[in-house]
């Protein structure tokens, strides 16, 4: 077998792998359910049975199935959708109480961040906060530019607390905060009022306004957890 062979196969596996993936995480193969037997899968996704073994494998690696010996595999019902942010699915669909996780890891970080940037922000952080803005703005019809323009915000913030504990905090998780800002902007959608929000916290903190800024945040993320709240199937 030559190396162009191994890389189509490996390709096929892992594509096989994110389309099983999403039907679990969308819940079209529930927790508990018995998955479709190896053949019946070969057929569904029109692959070799040494692709679906493959993919498989990774599903039970990553805890999101489980095999019982002469009865087949299983979906598990101990998996968090929130550690599969680390798995690259484009679109993540968290539950109320991971929302509200983030929301109060959110709360208890950002604040400080945003009075420590209104006390530290330097001339460039500004014009990095608001080049990011800019960004959301021209974005607001397509969630996902959108969302990472927001995300590029928030981290423009927090580089301008100047803190580097805080700072490394983040770097660590942000590839979570970049799933959860997409999640919401999809889920919720990009409302007139959260874009007026990032703009008051800008102008806040050009403006050294240290309250207001906090005020604002406070408001946008209180009108979040209603909102989320609100969603039956979320």
């Amino acid at each position: 077998m030559d190396n162009d062979d191994a890389i189509t196969r490996n390709n096929i596996a892992e594509a096989v792998y994110q389309k099983m993936q999403k039907k679990i995480l969308d819940e079209e193969w529930p927790k508990g359910e018995r998955l479709p037997s190896e053949f019946e899968l070969s057929e569904m996704f029109s692959v070799s049975r040494t692709s679906i073994r493959s993919a498989v494998q990774k599903l039970r690696n990553l805890g999101l199935i489980y095999t019982k010996h002469g009865k087949g595999s299983f979906v598990s019902s101990e998996f968090d959708s929130f550690e599969m942010l680390y798995q690259n699915r484009p679109i993540l669909h968290l539950t109320k109480k991971e929302f509200m996780d983030m929301m109060f890891f959110r709360q208890s970080v950002e604040f400080k961040c945003i009075e420590l940037a209104v006390e530290n922000a330097t001339p460039e952080d500004i014009l990095a906060i608001e080049d990011a803005l800019n960004r959301m703005l021209v974005s607001k019809n397509d969630y996902k530019k959108y969302s990472q323009a927001d995300l590029d915000f928030h981290m423009a913030i927090i580089h301008a607390a100047h803190n580097k504990v805080f700072s490394h905090i983040i770097k660590y998780i942000k590839e979570m905060y970049y799933f959860y800002l997409e999640e919401l902007n999809r889920v919720l959608g990009i409302t007139l009022e959260s874009i007026d929000a990032h703009i008051k916290i800008f102008m806040a903190i050009k403006n050294h306004d240290i309250e207001t800024a906090k005020q604002c945040l406070d408001k946008a993320m209180a009108e979040n957890i209603v909102m989320i709240n609100s969603l039956d199937n979320v």
